[in-house]
């Protein structure tokens, strides 16, 4: 089939969610997407943060031929080697003490406000008064099941499901004092992305995150952290909650951590997890051996290849770079994010959108989000070229877009220098 059939067919046979860009990938190597027309596209969204090691590394490629040969499926009613193997490499990673495994983000999203109440009800069992309600942020994103949407911030996302799951309060972002107001026994749960990713990329202040585990320990209440996006590597350290030297109660892994296949984790402390037993919660396909056989394939490959400090090298280079390019362009307001999760807010949502377009005219592929906010998600193993081609892309676009004013020269840098 051919772009145009797969369109028809599309608009007749699937749910409309997503509004495609017209591009028909059929493979990827390294970097790279490439598509019907053997086109190269550089990728620095990466499937939205989830194909870590880019394309065909032959880490992946050989674990997966090689594990399809033994097991794919068998159900969590039995075992198999995987499960215990990644729990004992992402506990000991991330600080915490037991993993359920499941298929995505918002699965372990679900997981991790399923545990809050739960243990909330423990505590309240033995005596201490905890209450069912969730302290979330604004400008949150969580995911897109009833409890997961519930927690999201933006009313677009709520609003056509309502009602959803009730006792549900936002806190302004990095507000202290809005959180210690809004903090009470009645909280059974703070809820946090360390860095929010379709907020717009914006970091949490180390003065929010503190005040938000001092209160949770004051009362018992977990401090859950979204690590769905930022987590396993992409800031330059496993969790994004170790930039800050707190440690959380529950965290939430999904995006890059199979390479590409449906896997998410909710990790936890061991009191948290006196809440759960047998039959209170499960999964079909969550951590099957394939999944989890992949999985271990990436840690070692972010191991071997060093590339916790590879992405913090090359981030604070493209970090470096999109601060140059702020400050030749006044559009751009703003250069914020961690590794290799960055993003540049600009002045327009106009402008943005166009950015997008016109990057993928170069062969470049990005994302907006939250209106006005340009965010790269590159594959781990970018190098110096790749970033260097998207400054002279991005560059040549504001130029191009920039208002003729005497404050600016023929060639869109400022006439002062």
């Amino acid at each position: 089939m051919n772009l145009d059939e797969i369109k028809a067919s599309e608009t007749k046979l699937l749910l409309p969610t997503y509004e495609r860009n017209p591009i028909f990938f059929v493979g990827g190597e390294n970097v790279y997407l490439i598509a019907e027309d053997g086109q190269r596209y550089l990728d620095l969204l990466s499937g939205i943060g989830v194909n870590a090691l880019g394309y065909g590394h032959p880490a992946i490629v050989n674990t997966i031929a090689e594990q399809s040969r033994k097991l794919i499926h068998i159900s969590n009613l039995y075992f198999h080697e995987g499960q215990a193997q990644l729990a004992l490499k992402l506990t000991a990673a991330s600080g915490l003490d037991r993993a359920f495994f499941c298929n995505s983000g918002t699965e372990a999203w679900e997981a991790a406000l399923k545990l809050a109440r739960a243990h909330a009800g423990l505590k309240r069992s033995e005596g201490q008064h905890i209450g069912t309600k969730f302290l979330a942020l604004e400008n949150s994103f969580h995911g897109r099941t009833m409890g997961a949407v519930a927690t999201t911030h933006k009313e677009k996302y709520r609003e056509p499901f309502a009602p959803v799951m009730p006792d549900v309060e936002f806190v302004r972002f990095n507000d202290v004092d809005c959180l210690k107001d809004k903090f009470s026994q009645d909280v059974c749960a703070v809820l946090i992305e360390v860095i929010q990713g379709e907020g717009g990329i914006r970091p949490v202040s180390q003065e929010f995150f503190a005040t938000a585990r001092e209160l949770t320990e004051s009362t018992g209440a977990l401090l859950i952290c979204d690590e769905i996006q930022a987590g396993l590597g992409r800031t330059g350290k496993w969790f994004s909650y170790q930039h800050y030297g707190i440690q959380p109660d529950v965290t939430t892994l999904a995006k890059p951590i199979a390479g590409g296949l449906p896997l998410g984790v909710m990790l936890c402390t061991e009191e948290a997890a006196r809440a759960i037993h047998p039959g209170m919660h499960g999964t079909t396909f969550g951590g099957g051996p394939l999944a989890c056989a992949v999985a271990m394939s990436v840690i070692h490959t972010i191991e071997q290849e060093h590339l916790l400090k590879h992405v913090t090298d090359i981030g604070n280079y493209f970090k470096d770079r999109l601060s140059e390019l702020a400050k030749k362009h006044p559009a751009i307001l703003d250069v914020r994010g961690l590794g290799l999760m960055l993003a540049i807010e600009l002045d327009s949502a106009d402008l943005a959108k166009q950015a997008v377009a016109e990057m993928l005219k170069r062969r470049i592929l990005i994302n907006r989000t939250s209106e006005t906010v340009l965010r790269f998600l590159p594959p781990y193993i970018l190098q110096q070229a790749h970033i260097d081609e998207t400054i002279d892309a991005l560059d040549e676009i504001f130029c191009d877009n920039a208002p003729h004013t005497a404050a600016s020269s023929p060639t869109g840098a400022k006439a002062n220098g």
